[in-house]
């Protein structure tokens, strides 16, 4: 294999190096190993260099991963572009070792990171913007790093670092001491850094731990949970081995960080032994968080009966909610429900009280008992305790997680399979009584994508919608509605009157019409008399020619609108039914082709698009009897009802397509946390209906909606502060918008 680099004494001993590194890397990692000595060459600082990172390469190989030798190339690199160049080599002859500290190639290349923002930070500049002098601290920091990862974690090192350079940074003398552990300081921030139980210096037992009670041997690795870029750093275990934190801290109950490391080997070890994988596709969120809750109770009550001592890790680890401190009004509660029952199934001297609670727990032993349980028997358990128990406060955006954090718990990422249709579209499900709580009729999911304003670009297929059409009730409440307001009928009347199109466009060659065509009937007569066939279209119709438009309005059915309105005595959503009801009769009397939606979300994996009239559907009483039976629950994911709503506003064969949005709040979900999020997809909605010639307006009914509407619809919109006036003011806007 040639490599471009004309040092002779890097020449000399090329071939013996390549040759012990095909024995340690993949074809892809050998190839990188040797750009990286062709980098090193290029900066041109010696032999020296290259020759101490040939040497230590097969030792990160070794104990890291061969994807991990040209990172340190490039770091190398990095350095040498500042003026560090003289800690080019102490950094890489510390590597080996460090490299036997961080086994995990994501915490190595923490420390390349820590590194390289150690040379930022601390390099010396005098005029302000460039760097121009060496760093005091960086030459002892690469020294001492591998003794400091001896007693740190990751973690450690870097608040380490971290307050050496904000108190030290101004005299280089007393930098260059803090990262050396000459001065008091440091060695003081180093002994409060350095607690807990690393698993560094844990791994060998266990190993043996797992070998001997489990009968497994996989590898152990440590991740950072300040390094770790899931959003849920729990343990976890894969095809490559058990993944562990770096460091657990000692408890003030007695309980080791070597105790938490065996209850979380041991939770893994049941999960590897026992649990059979489920598929998610057809699960909401909150019923797999439950069927979770059930299976992990499940493995540790499976892993006592064989090793009985576990219950006391187990229950010193396991958190103890107090019953009824999570009320509902202003947090979702669904963590602390579902972490109160497994403390109750975990631990029987328990004192909660709910009665559904006692029977779920009881249910769960009485599963137990028979014997030879599957992960399938606590699936069904799952969903039926989400159908007792469920809320509307659980789609709350804000969730309670005071004393829900079960930190030996893994991911329970191998619970799930995932299944995706189009690869084998003979795939086929039975239907099950798992399904018992989904609409008969609703239709399989239709994907959207979804606008992610940090990043610039759509999530593609991101949320799922599902359509059906919406329950009925009696259409007689519309009708008194209706009634209601027959003053203000009145009135719309007479504005109506105004607006009707006045002029007619005949059509002629109609079969059925408003009246006949006596030139075509008489050639039709005439064709009869001779033994002919008649052309049957004898009749003329007329249709306006000056008007048309189509409308779907789009309803916002989340929990919000079952708040009172004032002293009114009625709900938001009993002001927007009547509201509707006028503007449905008002857009029938007119002739023009609408159509009403609602919608609701539940996570982006639920977004419940609910058809109450269609565009081919008149004014009648099922249609009024759908409206009628309009409820609210759960949150506002607009975007994709937005988009959902287009699919079918822009086939229809108008002039002027309408989208009318009625909400009364911010678009919201309970899986985003970035409030910015939704608002910016949906605006991008806005701007995909506005490219398929689609014009959207929102009728907002939220008082504080100038922080925000106007960033999704531009001048699009209108505020209605005074809710009670919804009724008058609803049919008169639409009257406005399509004069």
């Amino acid at each position: 294999m040639d490599v471009n680099c004309s040092y002779q004494e890097v020449r000399a001993v090329l071939a013996d190096c390549l040759d012990e590194a095909e024995e340690l890397l993949s074809e892809k990692s050998l190839a990188e190993f040797v750009e990286g000595i062709e980098l090193l060459c290029m900066m041109g600082r010696g032999a020296e260099p290259v020759l101490v990172y040939m040497e230590e390469a097969a030792e990160i190989a070794r104990h890291t991963s061969g994807k991990m030798v040209y990172p340190a190339a490039k770091t190398a690199y990095q350095i040498s572009r500042s003026p560090n160049a003289a800690a080019i080599v102490p950094f890489l002859q510390s590597l080996a070792e460090i490299s036997r500290r961080l086994e995990e190639p994501k915490l190595l290349q923490g420390y390349l990171d820590i590194v390289l923002e150690m040379v930022e930070r601390t390099s010396i500049s005098i005029h302000g913007s460039h760097a121009t002098m060496a760093s005091p601290g960086l030459i002892p920091f690469l020294e001492k790093a591998p003794v400091l990862l001896g007693e740190l974690t990751i973690g450690g090192l870097k608040r380490w670092m971290d307050y050496g350079i904000a108190q030290h940074s101004h005299h280089p003398d007393h930098l260059a001491e803090f990262f050396s552990l000459e001065s008091a300081d440091s060695r003081a921030v180093m002994q409060r850094e350095r607690h807990g139980t690393l698993l560094v210096d844990m791994e060998r037992r266990l190993d043996l731990f797992e070998l001997a009670l489990w009968k497994i041997d996989a590898s152990i690795y440590p991740y950072s949970r300040m390094l770790d870029d899931r959003s849920d750093p729990r343990p976890y275990y894969d095809d490559k081995g058990i993944f562990l934190p770096d460091v657990y801290d000692d408890l003030d109950n007695g309980i080791s960080g070597m105790d938490q490391y065996r209850a979380a080997l041991a939770h893994m070890a049941g999960h590897r032994r026992w649990t059979a994988p489920v598929f998610a596709d057809n699960r909401s969120p909150m019923q797999r968080i439950a069927i979770e809750t059930f299976e992990d109770s499940r493995i540790e009550y499976l892993l006592m009966q064989e090793y009985p001592g576990l219950r006391r890790i187990f229950q010193a680890l396991h958190p103890v909610p107090v019953e009824d401190e999570c009320d509902g009004k202003h947090e979702s509660c669904i963590r602390h429900r579902l972490t109160m029952l497994s403390r109750a199934i975990l631990d029987p001297d328990h004192d909660y009280r709910n009665p559904d609670l006692l029977e779920f727990v009881q249910r769960f032993f009485e599963i137990m008992e028979k014997g030879d349980t599957t992960t399938m028997d606590v699936e069904l358990l799952g969903i039926q305790y989400m159908a007792r128990t469920r809320t509307q406060a659980d789609a709350l955006p804000n969730v309670w997680f005071k004393d829900t954090e079960i930190s030996y718990r893994d991911d329970n990422r191998n619970l799930w399979q995932f299944y995706e249709l189009d690869d084998d579209e003979d795939f086929h499900v039975e239907p099950t009584e798992l399904e018992e709580t989904e609409p008969d009729d609703t239709l399989p999911p239709r994907h959207y994508p979804e606008w992610d304003y940090t990043t610039q670009t759509y999530r593609p297929d991101w949320a799922s919608v599902y359509e059906t059409l919406h329950p009925s009730e009696d259409a007689a409440y519309i009708d008194g509605l209706l009634r209601k307001h027959d003053r203000l009928a009145k009135q719309i009347k007479r504005m109506l009157d105004l607006l009707k199109p006045q002029n007619y466009q005949r059509i002629r060659y109609q079969e059925e019409g408003t009246e006949l065509d006596l030139d075509i009937a008489i050639r039709s007569l005439i064709d009869y008399k001779t033994g002919h066939n008649p052309d049957p279209r004898i009749n003329i119709s007329h249709k306006h020619n000056d008007r048309n438009i189509a409308v779907t309005i789009l309803l916002d059915l989340s929990e919000s609108l079952a708040q009172p309105v004032g002293n009114t005595g009625q709900t938001l959503l009993e002001l927007e039914q009547e509201a509707v009801s006028l503007l449905a009769w008002a857009i029938e009397q007119l002739g023009d082709s609408f159509s009403i939606a609602g919608f609701h979300s539940n996570t982006r994996h639920e977004v419940r698009y609910y058809h109450i009239k269609g565009f081919s559907e008149g004014w009648n009483m099922d249609v009024k009897g759908r409206l009628a039976a309009m409820g609210a629950g759960y949150s506002t994911r607009m975007g994709a009802a937005m988009r959902h709503a287009a699919h079918y506003l822009e086939h229809q064969k108008s002039d002027k397509k309408l989208l009318l949005v009625i909400t009364d709040g911010e678009p919201a979900d309970i899986d985003v946390r970035d409030e910015k999020h939704l608002i910016e997809d949906s605006r991008m909605a806005v701007r995909e209906l506005d490219q398929l010639g689609i014009y959207s307006y929102c009728i907002n009914l939220d008082p504080k909606a100038d922080e925000y509407v106007a960033d999704i619809f531009g001048n699009q919109y209108s505020i209605i502060d005074k809710l009670e006036s919804l009724p008058e003011k609803l049919p008169k806007l639409f009257l406005a918008l399509t004069k």
